[in-house]
């Protein structure tokens, strides 16, 4: 029997480019993405924020980040930035969907409170979550993983276990609590969130996964390149009037490259983790069909933002590490870990910490320029991939329309027949932004007047229509026609001076509505506790 209130199971990977999985022309090994996609929808041009925390800000609220208090990463800059914390001006899914009885559920990276070892307000047992499994930092070890936390308590002991993998500890707690909402809430619906960390840095994977991509990217990035493209072309999701965007000047050629074996161990790494993220969808698909509830179930999966191109030099590897997390110098047994890219150092095991860097980002944008960070395609086009056979049938469909992160929470609370708060215990909600996808979905619906907008570290963007306005902080707008270049490489903002001023005056007068805070002040909070932005 159809359930009037569907279970909402929503996935999210961290740091992946927009084709590594296969339904989307990569290499990758993703049966059961792929899957979902052959019977469901795939949404071609969906957008992220182009950086984590945004992103699940966003993702989870509705709002778009700046609006949240999270505008860059969980830092506490307040009171003249962000604050990195959840703020009281918003609610989460889960929160919005208490009134038609869901019960909530989340397994995987939070990364979305300032304090990462104390609970407050944004943690998410406090933000409608019944269960947490996961981490409140934002990267670490997938071996040793830090701030893994149970409900409130912290359970780091748990990766004592010789056989602890955070991928599939986290897609195991998935499926658990799936198995105790049927032993305890069987008549209610749930929503479970699945963050996973995968295919984020460090490059950790399990041996029986990197031996399956050992010599599958000897060809090179170049060659590679060429090739997803014409799968892209040929799937349908990639128009062939759009031209594959040049190599980037700063990575090498194949041809000139000196350690390829070692370059080639480093993309067959970060292939594994994505193939063991797989396994553990595939174990959350498995435990819905055992249950007979897949049908009356909605599954979404997307990147919170494009492939990362971050370079981790092994003099400043330290250094770059601890910016970021809370690093471990030894190994659980003790041996010391070595961060850093460099021939001398093969990625994967639990002593290592290593980034897949630039070269191979490029790879994983294809044909996109940029990359995390940025505005520009690469850095916030996302696979996007829904399956509900209840409520949308299992036909492959694909849809163009365009959409961004806060329409998630509106499509979410359509289809569960909620409204969005107006009002919530103790706090003022601002009004959503986003739209529902479900004509989209359904209909294959089209909106060309809807304006989307975003916006990180002074990296901008909007879009209506056929039409984005695109810049890199410090440089002039861009502007590209999306339907005939949609790889960003022909700028015609000087043939379009009026639409540059109507698209940037439109983002001023945004900016200033959802609390924007520009790059210049930013810069100058940073330099006063000494550093730069997180990014840099």
């Amino acid at each position: 029997m159809t359930r009037s209130t569907p279970n909402i199971v929503l996935i999210l990977v961290d740091d992946m480019g927009f084709s590594d999985i296969g339904c989307y022309g990569g290499e990758v090994e993703t049966p059961n993405l792929d899957a979902l996609a052959a019977n469901g929808a795939m949404l071609t041009q969906f957008y992220n924020t182009a950086r984590c925390s945004p992103s699940r800000a966003s993702l989870m609220t509705g709002l778009h980040p700046h609006q949240t208090g999270i505008g860059i990463l969980n830092y506490d800059d307040a009171p003249d930035g962000y604050p990195g914390n959840l703020n009281d001006r918003c609610v989460t899914i889960a929160e919005a969907l208490q009134p038609a009885g869901y019960r909530s559920y989340v397994s995987g990276k939070w990364h979305m409170a300032g304090d990462i070892h104390n609970p407050t307000d944004a943690w998410p047992t406090r933000r409608g979550f019944e269960k947490f499994f996961g981490t409140l930092e934002g990267a670490g070890s997938f071996f040793r993983t830090r701030t893994l936390t149970r409900g409130e308590t912290n359970v780091e002991d748990e990766t004592l276990d010789p056989d602890f993998y955070y991928t599939d500890a986290i897609s195991d707690n998935a499926v658990r609590f799936i198995e105790d909402h049927r032993a305890e809430h069987a008549d209610d619906p749930f929503f479970l969130y699945v963050a996973y960390t995968a295919p984020h840095w460090p490059l950790h994977a399990l041996e029986e996964d990197v031996k399956k991509y050992l010599g599958r990217f000897d060809a090179g990035w170049d060659a590679l390149r060429e090739e997803r493209l014409e799968r892209l072309i040929a799937s349908g999701i990639i128009s062939e009037n759009w031209p594959l965007t040049d190599r980037d000047p700063r990575v090498p050629a194949w041809d000139d490259v000196e350690h390829k074996e070692w370059e080639g161990i480093r993309m067959a790494v970060y292939a594994a983790q994505l193939d063991r993220m797989d396994q553990g969808v595939g174990r959350i698909v498995g435990e819905l069909k055992e249950q007979g509830i897949f049908d009356d179930s909605i599954v979404i999966f997307l990147s919170d933002n494009g492939g990362c191109a971050e370079e981790m030099p092994i003099e400043t590897a330290r250094e770059f590490v601890t910016t970021y997390v809370t690093f471990d110098a030894e190994t659980s047994d003790g041996r010391e870990v070595r961060p850093g890219n460099d021939p001398s150092i093969v990625p994967g095991t639990e002593d290592t910490y290593a980034t897949y860097g630039r070269s191979w980002a490029n790879l994983s944008n294809t044909p996109f320029r940029e990359y995390k960070h940025w505005i520009h395609e690469g850095g916030i086009a996302t696979p996007f991939i829904v399956s509900w056979p209840a409520g949308l049938g299992t036909d492959p469909t694909l849809r163009t329309q365009p959409h961004q992160l806060t329409d998630v929470m509106s499509t979410l609370l359509d289809v569960a027949g909620v409204d969005y708060p107006t009002e919530y215990p103790g706090r003022e909600p601002l009004p959503a932004e986003g739209v529902s996808m479900m004509p989209t979905l359904r209909e294959g619906a089209t909106d060309e007047d809807r304006m989307l907008f975003w916006e990180h570290e002074g990296n901008c963007g909007v879009r209506r229509g056929a039409l984005k306005l695109v810049k890199k902080y410090g440089l002039d707008w861009e502007l590209y026609d999306m339907v005939e270049d949609r790889t960003e490489l022909h700028d015609i903002a000087a043939q379009h001076p009026e639409i540059v001023a109507e698209f940037s005056a439109a983002y001023d007068e945004w900016a200033a509505r959802c609390g924007v805070i520009p790059r210049e002040r930013v810069l100058e909070l940073y330099a006063r506790r000494g550093s730069g932005l997180p990014s840099e």
